[in-house]
């Protein structure tokens, strides 16, 4: 199984860009971590299941033993002549899905992320950064409902999915019916009162949802752990049951992101909704030597040709690397054990493992067709 994982290129169907420049260790420690609070000076993120991975996995590919101490890491990853290429090359993915959408300025875009990995890159576009832009182009609220189609239709002409971050903004505990026009028209008029900053109202995020499920593209929504801006409790995808049972007749297909502590709850849903999709992103690297046993809660119920993988890369190239490595070791510390049991076959298990590598991703976002 190890052998067959490792020769599998996969596609990572939720990822951003790598950060541009050099890092400090302060840099660096802040962007291993979904907190966006300062790192105490008594502790360092390196003391993480995170941290201890990118030592054990990372270290080697900057000429260090397994477990190099960070500030030797960290030397020689500022001598290293590209980092990010070194990495992203090493992930062993033939197409990366970027979200274009956070702090894009900050790090690769979809192009250059694929010049520096020598893989296909394509964009996912993000529901409320599309909003707030056509916000910054039409002083009439009444014009808005018309732009924002107008400009969806333009950004995604070439994009292969949508995603939305209404866990963030908001919470899965909002109203499943479609807005009223006059219900989103006295929403904008509020918000443009306001500022027309953040889009945050809970009208227009499930206006945005609907609209985005209208283009027909698969529409990812982050799920479960993120960093403060979430209410964790809110974003448990059981709430959104009732959204799912109305967009149902779209064929709209969703997919839920992450979705850690609540994977099994998503798995659930997976199970029972045609059109639900999942994967365990983020998941994977921030449980690190965990991963193993996360993964095979995932399996426990989810059918396999609605599992994807990503690993929500965003910042560091180690990352993007990371993700995909610690994915592979732990799908074929699962699968190898069912087999051993005899509860798989090695033929089956393979199958699955492709699936999940790259087959539903490629299925899910009409790769072959690109």
């Amino acid at each position: 199984m190890a052998e067959h994982l490792d020769g599998l290129a996969l596609v990572d169907h939720h990822v951003h860009g790598a950060v541009k420049g050099p890092l400090d260790r302060a840099g660096f420690e802040q962007l291993i971590t979904e907190s966006d609070r300062p790192v105490p000076l008594w502790m360092s993120t390196f003391d993480s299941q995170l941290g201890l991975a990118i030592r054990r996995y990372c270290a080697p590919l900057l000429g260090l033993a397994p477990h190099a101490a960070p500030d030797e890491y960290l030397t020689a990853r500022s001598q290293a002549a590209d980092v990010n290429s070194l990495f992203l090359h090493a992930a062993g993915v033939s197409d990366y899905l970027v979200d274009t959408g956070y702090l894009g300025d900050a790090v690769t875009g979809v192009d250059e992320l694929a010049k520096l990995s020598g893989s296909l890159a394509h964009e996912v576009v993000r529901l409320e950064a599309e909003l707030e832009y056509v916000a910054t182009q039409e002083s009439d609220v009444a014009a808005v409902p018309d732009a924002l189609v107008r400009r969806l239709a333009e950004r995604t002409a070439g994009a292969v999915g949508l995603k939305s971050i209404v866990a963030y903004r908001y919470g899965f505990d909002f109203d499943p019916a479609e807005p009223s026009s006059a219900d989103v028209l006295a929403a904008l008029d509020r918000w443009y009162s306001s500022g027309a900053g953040r889009v945050a109202d809970p009208v227009l995020l499930r206006w945005l949802l609907w609209t985005g499920a209208r283009r027909g593209l698969p529409l990812q929504l982050h799920v479960g752990f993120g960093d403060t801006d979430l209410q964790l409790h809110r974003a448990d995808p059981v709430l959104l049951t009732e959204w799912l049972r109305r967009v149902e007749p779209l064929g709209t297909q969703v997919v839920l992101l992450h979705c850690y502590p609540f994977h099994r709850n998503a798995a659930y849903l997976a199970h029972v909704f045609p059109h639900v999709h999942l994967d365990l992103g983020l998941t994977t690297m921030y449980v690190g030597a965990r991963a193993a046993a996360v993964l095979a809660e995932g399996l426990e119920l989810a059918p396999f040709a609605k599992l994807l993988y990503s690993s929500d890369a965003w910042g560091p190239a180690e990352l993007h690397f990371l993700g995909a490595t610690l994915w592979r070791r732990a799908v074929g510390s699962v699968l190898d054990g069912f087999v051993a049991q005899g509860d798989w076959s090695a033929d089956d298990a393979v199958r699955v493992a492709t699936l999940w590598a790259r087959e539903n991703a490629v299925r899910l976002y009409g790769l072959d067709q690109r």
